[in-house]
């Protein structure tokens, strides 16, 4: 009886509190935790928003790097933060899809984490030698199927995007070809440019350089619309192997049972942020696809991150992917 009165007592406090809690947020400065150390691609995509962010709120948005395991323990700190809205974090399709599948982790992307917003993506290009024989994404499928044997291709390293890109082109081609891990996707890409290996999925804002100076052929972009910075390169769609979608794109999360208000304020200072015309100079300058303004939902980030889950964890568990 005490231990039901207890119980009955906690939760009409916090019901009490919350709203409380919602009308007085943020009172002090927000922790966005960031999974990669400082400088790469996903930091700075944080460091951009949280300033803009920080504007809307009224407090400051202080970025948090925590590494490690693929990014598995930021994410999992994050679970485990108190659900107040005080502590964020940012994500990828790497950290909250694709790690989850390929290691043991304390938990579950779905059920730990309440989503705020789809920030942006950037699609991959499929890159060749430019010794290859093929001139188009047809012609390069045919060659790859004749030499899978000798064809080699690169990834960023075991788990990662382009790792599971390479496993589904396996799978859309039926060649059993040679995956090669390296230690960060530049290096993948700088031995496709020297020769040593055939093609490399990686991320448009990294390949399009190197295609643009004519030191690599580029055969399809992976979304379903033809980028930018190089509207001469078709998509899967238009070169011959429809749907194969795969971007790398970015969100933002809080621990599960961060109060409804609370979200909302989030969710409009990340909509507000990606309204600044700056931001999205910003943005589009690294390469960043910015999510159309009806997708940057709470609701549209948790029905996109299920349905990503839904479509890579099958081909990746049946690939047998492992993190190194």
């Amino acid at each position: 009886m005490l231990a039901a009165r207890i119980a009955l007592f906690i939760s009409l406090f916090a019901a009490a509190a919350f709203p409380a809690l919602s009308q007085s947020y943020p009172s002090h400065p927000i922790a966005l935790i960031v999974p990669f150390a400082a400088g790469g691609p996903t930091d700075t995509i944080a460091r951009i928003m949280g300033e803009r962010m920080g504007k809307s709120l009224g407090q400051p948005v202080l970025v948090e790097n925590v590494t490690g395991a693929g990014g598995s323990i930021a994410v999992s700190k994050l679970a485990r933060s108190a659900p107040d809205g005080y502590t964020i974090g940012i994500g990828h399709i790497g950290t909250h899809v694709i790690v989850e599948a390929i290691q043991p982790v304390q938990f579950d992307v779905l059920k730990d984490l309440d989503p705020v917003g789809l920030i942006c993506s950037n699609p991959q290009l499929l890159i060749a030698k430019l010794a290859t024989p093929a001139n188009n994404l047809r012609e390069y499928m045919e060659y790859v199927k004749a030499n899978a044997s000798k064809v080699t291709a690169g990834t960023g390293g075991a788990g990662t995007p382009a790792h599971v890109s390479a496993v589904y082109f396996q799978q859309k081609t039926g060649a059993n070809f040679e995956i090669v891990h390296y230690r960060g996707a530049a290096p993948a890409t700088q031995d496709v440019i020297a020769g040593h290996i055939d093609m490399n999925f990686d991320q448009t804002a990294s390949s399009i350089p190197a295609y643009k100076a004519g030191k690599v052929k580029a055969f399809a972009v992976t979304a379903p619309k033809r980028v930018a910075a190089a509207p001469d390169v078709p998509t899967v769609d238009e070169a011959g192997m429809p749907g194969f979608y795969m971007s790398v794109w970015h969100g933002i999360w809080v621990p599960h049972g961060t109060p409804p208000a609370v979200i909302a304020k989030l969710n409009a200072a990340i909509v507000e942020a990606l309204a600044d015309p700056d931001v999205r100079r910003r943005l589009e300058d690294l390469g960043q696809d910015i999510t159309p303004t009806d997708q940057q939902s709470p609701a549209a980030l948790g029905a996109f991150h299920k349905a990503e889950i839904d479509k890579w964890w099958p081909l990746i568990k049946q690939a047998g992917i492992k993190s190194e």
